[in-house]
C-alpha cells in the first residue's frame, strides 16, 4: 500500500468544512464514513490510525470477515451501505453494524426478528431511489410514508433517517434536486439522518443538506480489480 491514506482523509475533511463554510454548517454535523468495499485490512487500519472510525461496507460476508479480523479496534464502528438479503443478516450481527439499506418492510422484519433474539437495537436508515434508476436499489420516494410507519412499529429497528444514491451527471449541480428531495422526505417525516453524497459530490450533498457522507475513492483511491 503507496497511498498516503492519512493525507487524503485531511484533504477530504476540508472539502466538507469549505461546503460548511458555504452555508453556514457546522462540519461536525456531518459524519465521514470511510467506504472500504474492496479494500485490504491494512488500508483500514491505516484510516483508522488517522483518526476515522465509522466504514462503510457493501456485501455482507465482507463485513463479517473484515470485522473480525480488526477486532482489536475497540471504537470501530461498521455501517452496511450495500443491498440486503433477509438470508445474510446474520452474517452482520456479529459487527454489530447498521442497516443503512432497508427498503422494503419484510427486509425490516426480518432484522427486527433477529435484532429480538439477541436482545440488541439495529439502528437503520430507508434507502429511497430518488432517482428512480432501475438499476439501482431502494424504494420509491412514494413508498416512503407506509415504510415510515412500519418501520417504526417494529421492536429493536432504530429508523434514523434515509439513504439515497442520486444519479451520477455530468453537471454534478444538476444532483442537487435529487438530495432536496430526500431532505424534504426527512423533514416531513420527523427523521434526521440524511445519507448522500459521495466522492464527486459531497459538496452539493453538504450544501443540500447530508449529515453523513459515504467516501471510498477520495480515501483509498480506486478499488483494487476483483481476483477471479
Amino acid at each position: 500500500m503507496n497511498r498516503d491514506i492519512a493525507g487524503a482523509i485531511e484533504c477530504v475533511r476540508e472539502r466538507i468544512a469549505h461546503a460548511c463554510e458555504g452555508v453556514g454548517r457546522d462540519p461536525e454535523s456531518v459524519q465521514l464514513i470511510a467506504v472500504s468495499k474492496g479494500h485490504a485490512e491494512e488500508a483500514i487500519r491505516a484510516a483508522y490510525h488517522a483518526g476515522m472510525r465509522v466504514f462503510g461496507e457493501n456485501y455482507a460476508q465482507e463485513l463479517a470477515a473484515k470485522a473480525s479480523a480488526l477486532s482489536d479496534l475497540p471504537d470501530i464502528t461498521w455501517r452496511f451501505i450495500g443491498h440486503l438479503q433477509r438470508n445474510k443478516i446474520k452474517l452482520i450481527e456479529g459487527a454489530r453494524a447498521t442497516v443503512d439499506t432497508v427498503d422494503s418492510v419484510r427486509l425490516a422484519r426480518a432484522i427486527s426478528a433477529r435484532a429480538a433474539t439477541r436482545a440488541i437495537d439495529v439502528e437503520a436508515l430507508l434507502q429511497v431511489n430518488v432517482g428512480g434508476e432501475a438499476q439501482k436499489s431502494g424504494c420509491a420516494p412514494e413508498e416512503v410514508p407506509r415504510l415510515v410507519e412500519a418501520v417504526r412499529l417494529l421492536p429493536n429497528v432504530d429508523l434514523r433517517g434515509l439513504m439515497t444514491v442520486v444519479p451520477h451527471l455530468e453537471d454534478v449541480d444538476a444532483t442537487r434536486p435529487f438530495f432536496k428531495a430526500l431532505r424534504e422526505l426527512a423533514a416531513a417525516h420527523g427523521l434526521a439522518e440524511l445519507s448522500m453524497g459521495m466522492t464527486y459530490d459531497l459538496e452539493q450533498a453538504v450544501e443540500e443538506g447530508a449529515t453523513m457522507l459515504r467516501i471510498g475513492t477520495a480515501i483509498f483511491g480506486p478499488r483494487p480489480p476483483v481476483e477471479r
